[in-house]
């Protein structure tokens, strides 16, 4: 049995939650899940705390990107996660065509991380197909694990690493202890992502093993960015209930 909350990244509802924020919110709680993973600036932060309140939704990460922590946008950044108690920070997307590229840029998720520190916050990072495909013969994803410290979240996203040609048993194992918060996300490699959890090409058991133990994982996140978002996300919550 699961006993590691699951958030939906709101993301999967993109088409309904800038319209009908409290109807999505509602049918996100009705579907069995803990929290949500926000996106994006939509609302005011006294909004997002009464959408959290009426719901009993909890609010289990943030995607935002590394510009907005850093300079004058910090401080922005930093009053909306306090004000719906949100610990993860998670820069959505990064890309460079360097190594010394990327290194630049685990040297600023490393700032970033120093500067939340004070508030029991953590940044971290989600990947994409292309943090799976050398760059001067190294994998992206190694140059930013390696050269970020431990406060640096490593929130892989298990549908876009397999989709990447990436086992990810063996890319967790690197890097134990720093998948607090986790991205599940579905991929077969006949259907691509338009499939349910259980329905897909991923060792969900082993996975949850993992975050259960060596990966110290505090939350699932569950994302599905394609067609029929609600009846897959039912069909995914009710696999995981199951498990």
């Amino acid at each position: 049995m699961n006993t590691i909350p699951v958030a939906l990244q709101v993301y999967s509802l993109r088409e309904m939650f800038p319209e009908m924020p409290l109807k999505t919110m509602r049918m996100i709680r009705e579907m069995g899940f803990s929290g949500v993973e926000f996106y994006g600036n939509h609302f005011k932060n006294n909004f997002y705390r009464a959408l959290l309140e009426e719901t009993g939704l909890v609010c289990a990460g943030w995607h935002t990107p590394i510009d907005a922590l850093e300079n004058e946008k910090f401080e922005v950044t930093l009053e909306r996660s306090l004000a719906v108690g949100n610990k993860y920070i998670c820069v959505p997307w990064f890309n460079a065509d360097t190594i010394d590229g990327w290194k630049a840029f685990a040297d600023r998720l490393n700032a970033a991380a120093e500067k939340l520190r004070p508030y029991n916050i953590r940044t971290g990072f989600h990947c994409h197909e292309h943090e799976f495909a050398p760059v001067e013969g190294v994998l992206p994803w190694t140059v930013v694990a390696e050269n970020t410290t431990a406060d640096v979240v490593l929130q892989l996203d298990s549908g876009n690493a397999l989709a990447g040609g990436a086992d990810i048993m063996e890319t967790l194992k690197m890097f134990p202890g720093r998948n607090h918060s986790i991205h599940w996300k579905p991929y077969s490699k006949s259907a691509g992502f338009s499939v349910p959890v259980g329905a897909d090409d991923q060792d969900w058991q082993a996975l949850l093993k993992w975050c259960e133990n060596e990966g110290r994982t505090e939350w699932i996140v569950l994302e599905y960015e394609k067609e029929d978002p609600l009846t897959v996300l039912n069909k995914s919550m009710d696999y995981i209930r199951n498990m």
